[in-house]
């Protein structure tokens, strides 16, 4: 069974795939009613974002972290280790790319910013 913060991520994503996608042709990509926003550690910068969809698990993706303050990932755009949009989340919380977890494509949108 999938623990609580796996199904919140999973609805949260699923809703703003919808939301995103219809919001593309009028705001050029740039949704400001419900996209997710990245927080790049690495950077120490806030990023709006557009998620696309779901990406079948092959290949490489980077590790996109929910916590109580939203999403974060390590590397941002301009950072080595950066893999322009390719996300997962580790529903299966066993800390390894598998099987029940999410796969998808949700490019960061620059420039970053310092706040929320």
């Amino acid at each position: 069974m999938k623990s609580l913060k796996a199904m919140a991520t999973l609805v949260l994503l699923t809703s703003t795939i919808v939301v995103s996608n219809s919001a593309v042709a009028r705001d050029k990509g740039r949704n400001s009613e419900g996209a997710p926003v990245v927080f790049v550690t690495s950077q120490g910068l806030y990023y709006d974002s557009i998620a696309l969809g779901d990406l079948p698990p092959r290949g490489n993706f980077q590790q996109l972290v929910p916590t109580m303050n939203g999403l974060t990932t390590e590397f941002g755009p301009g950072d080595e280790g950066h893999l322009g949009g390719r996300w997962w989340i580790d529903l299966t919380d066993d800390g390894v790319m598998n099987e029940g977890d999410k796969f998808f494509l949700c490019p960061l949108l620059g420039p970053g910013r310092t706040t929320l």
